[in-house]
C-alpha cells in the first residue's frame, strides 16, 4: 500500500487488493482518495480509523486503515495538554515603566499583553482562554501562559548613567543569598 499527502488533508492511497478471479492470489491495483478532518485539539498520537479501507488479508476483509496523528513542533509555541506556552523577551525600560504588545496566535488572531507596572524577569502572564479546545468538547478552551525575560543593556555604564540610575531608583544595594532549588 503507498499512501501520499496531499494539500488540505487528503490522503491518496494506492492499495492492492485480492482478485478473486484470478488463480494463485493475485493483486489488483486499485487508488481511492480519503479525506481526513483533524479537529481542533487533537493530541500527538491520536489515531482516525477507516474502517475496511486497509490491505487485504489473503483470502480474507480487508483489515481497517488507521492514520496516527503528529503534531509538529511549533517555533514559538509549546503545548501541554490544552494550555499553550510562549516566551517573550522586553527591553528593561519595558519592564519598568510597562508595555503593551501584540503578536499572532496560532490561528491569526492577535493576543495582547497590556502591563501598567514593573515586570520582573521570569513573571508568567496567563491569558485565559487563548489555548487550545480541548479535542472532545469544544466547550473547554485552555490558557496561554507567556513567560517574560527581561533584555538587560549590553557593555559598560558609563559613571554618568551608573549615577542617574541611582538617583533615578533611590535604592540601597541589598544583596541576598537564598536556596535556588
Amino acid at each position: 500500500m503507498h499512501i501520499s499527502n496531499s494539500p488540505v488533508n487528503v490522503f491518496q492511497m494506492t492499495q492492492e487488493q485480492v482478485c478473486d478471479d484470478c488463480p494463485n492470489i493475485k493483486f489488483v491495483v486499485e487508488e481511492k482518495v480519503l479525506e481526513i478532518e483533524v479537529e481542533s485539539g487533537v493530541s500527538d498520537g491520536y489515531e482516525i480509523s477507516f474502517h475496511a479501507e486497509g490491505e487485504p488479508h489473503i483470502e480474507g476483509e480487508p483489515g481497517d486503515l488507521k492514520f496516527t496523528i503528529r503534531i509538529q513542533k511549533h517555533p514559538y509555541f509549546e503545548r501541554k495538554n490544552n494550555d499553550l506556552y510562549t516566551n517573550l523577551t522586553i527591553t528593561l525600560q519595558d519592564a519598568l515603566n510597562g508595555f503593551n504588545v501584540s503578536f499572532p496566535h496560532l490561528d491569526g488572531h492577535k493576543v495582547t499583553i497590556n502591563r501598567e507596572k514593573i515586570t520582573w524577569p521570569g513573571a508568567r502572564i496567563k491569558k485565559k482562554g487563548e489555548g487550545l479546545p480541548q479535542h472532545d468538547q469544544n466547550n473547554i478552551i485552555g490558557d496561554l501562559y507567556v513567560t517574560i525575560d527581561v533584555d538587560f543593556p549590553k557593555g559598560e555604564l558609563s559613571d554618568e548613567q551608573r549615577e542617574a540610575i541611582r538617583t533615578l531608583l533611590h535604592q540601597e544595594s541589598k544583596h541576598r543569598l537564598y536556596n535556588g532549588l
